[in-house]
């Protein structure tokens, strides 16, 4: 019998997925304790570096929003879905007055749970991989049951994707909902 319900694992892949992506990238990554989680803040991922000539800043965090799921997306004009349960965690990732960026980070897992992860001698695999996006502006909802967002299929969350969102913070760019 699993210790953990295959939601929980699903949740704890993700979490693995981002402390290896930004362990590879070089940066540290840091787990919210469960009051964070309240804020919509799953995990905090820092770095200290000049990332560009532009760079304003060194010091760079940003906060994470994690997702995991076995529901396959919808694919439509090179962006995928995700139903994001609720408006608590939206309203709290769309705002666009925290002094810290916030994106989502969307894991989308195989259906079957014996795909999830693999290992041999020479490799630790989980199979496919996570998207970001970031809601700062994202329009308000009525729905109280929680929200489809699109996120941008080149906004995957690999260390060349993060190293790109910690090139941006540094210079001011906004990281803003394009629907």
């Amino acid at each position: 019998m699993a210790l953990l319900p295959p939601i929980e694992t699903e949740s704890e892949l993700s979490y693995a997925y981002l402390h290896a992506v930004a362990a590879y990238a070089g940066m540290s990554c840091e787990c919210s304790n469960r009051h964070s989680d309240k804020l919509g803040v799953d995990a905090r991922i820092r770095a200290c570096e000049c990332f560009s000539p532009e760079s304003i800043f060194t010091d760079i965090t940003i906060d994470i929003q994690l997702k995991a799921t076995v529901s396959v997306p919808a694919d439509k004009d090179g962006k995928l879905s995700y139903f994001l349960k609720g408006t608590d965690r939206y309203d709290k990732l769309r705002t666009t007055t925290a002094t810290l960026p916030k994106i989502l980070v969307v894991l989308f897992l195989p259906t079957d749970a014996k795909q999830w992860l693999q290992h041999t001698e020479e490799q630790l695999a989980i199979k496919r991989c996570a998207w970001w996006v970031s809601l700062a502006g994202a329009p308000a909802t009525e729905n109280k049951s929680g929200v489809t967002v699109y996120l941008p299929r080149n906004q995957i969350f690999n260390s060349d994707g993060l190293r790109d969102i910690m090139t941006r913070l540094p210079k001011q760019d906004e990281l803003l909902y394009a629907g």
